[in-house]
């Protein structure tokens, strides 16, 4: 039997192993990154190249928490406190001295926010955003007056603040309120003129 080797490149002239398996692996890497020739379309303008895209041209999405995950704004002194009296508008207090959180101020006795009500008529104090209270108390000195030296108790104790309202004149009243769960105390103020 004899082997036929017309056209067929001798073993000795073939490159080494690692040669051309070089070459090879070159050749399909370049015909890969080709470009794509632009077509002509009639009206002989070039179409664009399609586009190409890879994993690394894709911009990453931003991670980011749903509004709901967010933590409340901690606030840094205790809610407001409103009096009324049956049928009256809501008047809002001066703050006091309080603590609540890590912090706290100190306040000499105010004159308070004006209000002006009727003899025997009930104030009601409401704390404002739903913040539950423990204990109150609640005092009055006459108007003008800078501190608490003798001042003259109105009512103490649990919820709801409610209380009569002083004689006749004009009073500076303070409501003390300890908070609910430790979160503090506060004292209020308001210029109570009771007709």
């Amino acid at each position: 039997m004899r082997l036929i080797t017309k056209g067929i490149t001798p073993m000795s002239r073939w490159p080494s192993r690692g040669t051309g398996l070089a070459a090879v692996v070159v050749a399909i890497v370049a015909g890969a990154c080709a470009t794509v020739p632009a077509t002509v379309p009639a009206s002989g303008t070039p179409a664009p190249s399609p586009a190409v895209t890879t994993p690394s041209m894709v911009a990453p999405t931003p991670l980011t928490a749903p509004v709901s995950t967010i933590a409340p704004t901690v606030r840094s002194e205790p809610p407001a406190a409103s009096i009324s009296v049956e049928g009256g508008d809501p008047v809002v207090g001066q703050l006091g001295t309080f603590t609540w959180g890590n912090g706290g101020s100190d306040s000499p006795w105010l004159p308070g926010s004006p209000v002006a009500v009727g003899t025997g008529e009930h104030l009601t104090v409401t704390i404002a955003d739903g913040a539950g209270m423990a204990t109150w108390s609640a005092r009055r000195v006459p108007a003008g007056t800078s501190d608490g030296s003798g001042a003259v108790g109105l009512g103490t104790g649990g919820p709801p603040v409610s209380f009569e309202a002083p004689p006749v004149g004009s009073w500076s009243v303070q409501v003390a309120v300890d908070f609910d769960g430790g979160l503090g105390s506060a004292t209020y103020y308001w210029h109570v003129t009771v007709r």
